[in-house]
């Protein structure tokens, strides 16, 4: 195939709920394209974007898969999302390098939640957008109530450019009124025949029209006069108005098809071939540095890595978008973040797993390579002599964390690297090898995304484990002022060891004023903990009962004691210490006998302190449709909850709460159960609270059978 220039390559991403027809109307354009000579089916599992083996297990689309077909003289690339909200990342990272965003809506059941929460992210990228409402040869679709309520979630903007002339099972006839004229379909669909419109719809096509006309004029004060003084507008002057209002946002065009029939897919990719934009129509993109970077394919190259696969048998293949220049096979480029070099030595155009070697690409089109040494997702490669970055993509943090084991011990470190792989494929799925918790813990989307990581590394790796509910950070501290004094005094014949630390505990806060009746010396060491909070010591020692010497290893004494606190075991943090009187030998004392000390005294003191444990507490944001609200409030407040506050966003409610973590296992899952998947939550650290008594209390009791059973 041919390189295409700038203003030829379109690129769109079909998007939309689980279940209305993405992957059917991307056949049908690969079809109406001639890239295939026949349409494959979720059914038989046969089509070009559902090709992993897991998506025809399941029967939906789980990897977003990149397609592409020569629609006259333009080159459209079209990249297939999945629908569940589970699979975002994959979702995101095509909106990033699409220049339309194809929203499918099924004519059977409107707007669905996946829509909902997809729009989120195409508001967000300001991506222009059409809808294409589908499955209109089906008995339930209702063309004008999904219109309607695409109207209501989505705005005014949504302008009809097309309706059915007769939905349902007889479903064959398409007005369109930015052409004015209808296109009639065979049984088998593919190319119509254009008629005039029936007498009978002429009022209501020329109203919709007219409509079309208002909201492409009201956008350009050049077409309004025009539509003043013509009193109309003619086909090339909207179809001017029409790209002009996608990129802006201020038109979102309605399509309809069936796209199972075949009917409507062309004329949808004849809009896109004639009217949506092209990359080089959009703004330039953001640099990390606050610049940006215009689509020219004369200026040097730069590409960006959105999608990264690990393919048996060819390692990793990168997906990438030609920001500027045009990149040929054998270009050298320089990874933005390592500085290191990278050979681009094949350059691969894509049909699902179909791949076509080509020469070169320009700028605003996208392709893949393989054998990249060390440049993930979200990587910038760009010629020599520069430095920019392109902005990278922003993906959502983890709703779901669970911890992994292995009935083989001998696994945990291959099934580390396997997860490792993974995130680079998918940064959504996070993994943290805690030391605190002693746990590999893993982070995704849903139980959806954590098992696609379960299988692919069960099918590619050959290696079984489990998800665990993992364990929570506690933090241990104290309440209330205490005395402390231990002396470690050890004689086995030879030198002995011996150290006596007296010590005042207290509990830590900004400001607090020097300990009455005690005399600082040197001032106050104040250690930012690594696990969070703060420890305050202080060396109070008068008259040399201590020799200043032993200050370090009596520190370290209590700092290995505050990594495992006497309640759970769990980290200490927000203490004072005063060390202020002890005792010393001049022959025994030394700085193990003064370490030990100092750790016993501590451990005694906590426990007399009032010792208080300390949770993980999540600010929480629940985004859910009105008539779910009761359930999801009631299922908070069993999970002690603190209601922040209840807002409107658009058409949902949005619930406002702080809920401990320990309440948060599996949450992701409870509220698409609640509410049929018409709900969304996200979750972040806020702080450490105190834990209530007799949830205290049962954890002491749990840690010390713990403790009994290891």
């Amino acid at each position: 195939m041919k390189s295409f220039d700038s203003n030829k390559v379109k690129n769109i991403a079909l998007l939309g709920h689980s279940g209305c027809g993405k992957t059917t109307l991307a056949e049908a354009m690969l079809f109406e394209g001639k890239v295939t000579n026949r349409r494959g089916t979720i059914e038989d599992g046969n089509t070009v974007s559902d090709y992993h083996e897991l998506e025809q297990e399941r029967g939906n689309t789980i990897f977003s898969s990149l397609l592409n077909v020569q629609w006259k003289d333009n080159k459209i690339n079209i990249i297939d999302t999945p629908g569940y909200d589970d699979f975002v990342g994959e979702v995101i990272s095509s909106l990033r390098v699409a220049d339309t965003a194809v929203v499918v809506l099924n004519g059977q059941n409107g707007v669905e939640v996946g829509t909902e929460i997809i729009w989120e992210y195409v508001d967000k990228f300001k991506t222009p957008t059409l809808f294409v409402v589908n499955h209109l040869d089906q008995d339930k679709a209702s063309f004008d109530d999904t219109v309607e309520q695409a109207k209501g979630r989505f705005g005014d903007n949504v302008t009809i450019v097309q309706y059915p002339l007769n939905q349902g099972n007889g479903f064959n006839a398409i007005i369109d009124v930015l052409k004015m004229v209808m296109y009639q379909f065979p049984p088998e669909g593919s190319k119509p025949e254009k008629l005039p419109i029936p007498d009978s719809e002429r009022a209501k096509a020329e109203e919709l029209h007219n409509e079309l006309i208002e909201a492409i004029a009201v956008n350009d004060e050049n077409l309004m006069e025009l539509y003043f003084e013509k009193g109309s507008l003619d086909e090339a002057e909207m179809a001017a108005g029409l790209r002009k209002s996608l990129v802006s946002q201020d038109i979102f065009p309605v399509f309809c098809c069936s796209a199972k029939q075949n009917m409507g897919s062309g004329r949808v990719l004849g809009f896109i071939r004639d009217i949506a934009p092209a990359m080089i129509d959009l703004a330039p993109a953001d640099l990390t540095d606050g610049g940006t970077l215009a689509c020219d394919s004369s200026k040097d190259v730069s590409l960006f890595i959105f999608k990264t696969v690990s393919e048996q048998n060819l390692g990793n293949m990168s997906y990438f978008k030609v920001f500027s220049g045009e990149i040929s096979s054998g270009t050298e480029l320089l990874n933005s973040k390592t500085r290191g070099s990278e050979r681009i030595n094949q350059i691969y155009i894509l049909n699902g797993k179909n791949r076509t070697q080509v020469n070169s690409l320009k700028a605003g089109d996208i392709g893949a390579t393989v054998k990249l040494k060390n440049t993930p997702t979200n990587t910038t490669l760009h010629e020599k002599g520069h430095t920019h970055e392109i902005k990278p993509i922003v993906f959502p943090e983890p709703r779901i964390n669970v911890a992994v084991t292995t009935d083989n011990k001998a696994d945990m470190e291959k099934l580390a690297q396997a997860l490792y792989q993974l995130h680079n494929e998918d940064p959504t799925l996070t993994i943290e090898l805690s030391h605190e918790l002693k746990q590999t813990l893993v982070g995704g989307q849903g139980e959806l995304h954590l098992a696609k990581a379960k299988w692919l590394i069960k099918n590619n790796q050959r290696l079984d484990f489990e998800y665990i509910k993992p364990k929570i950070p506690f933090r241990e501290t104290i309440r209330k002022s205490t005395e402390s004094m231990y002396r470690h005094k050890k004689q086995s014949g030879g030198a002995g060891q011996f150290g006596e630390v007296h010590m005042l505990l207290e509990p830590y806060y900004e400001g607090m004023p020097n300990p009455p009746g005690l005399s600082v010396r040197r001032g106050q060491q104040l250690v930012e903990l690594d696990w969070g909070g703060k420890l305050a010591f202080l060396n109070c020692i008068v008259g040399g009962a201590i020799d200043a010497k032993y200050m370090n290893a009596i520190m370290k004494g209590i700092m290995e004691k505050m990594e495992d606190g006497p309640l759970t075991g769990s980290y200490v943090r927000d203490v004072r210490v005063c060390v202020y009187d002890g005792k010393m030998h001049a022959v025994d004392s030394n700085d193990m006998a003064f370490k030990l000390a100092a750790s016993m005294a501590f451990k005694s003191g906590f426990q007399k302190a009032s010792p208080q444990l300390l949770e993980p507490v999540y600010d929480v944001e629940v985004l859910v449709a009105g008539d779910a609200m009761g359930d999801v409030m009631g299922d908070l407040q069993t999970r002690r909850a603190m209601i922040m506050g209840i807002e409107a966003a658009g058409h949902y409610q949005k619930i406002k709460a702080r809920v401990p973590l320990m309440e948060l296992y599996k949450y992701a899952s409870t509220l698409r159960s609640l509410t049929q998947g018409r709900a969304k939550h996200t979750q972040r650290f806020a702080e450490y609270a105190a834990v209530p008594s007799d949830v205290q209390q049962q954890l002491i009791s749990n840690h010390k059978a713990e403790l009994q059973e290891a």
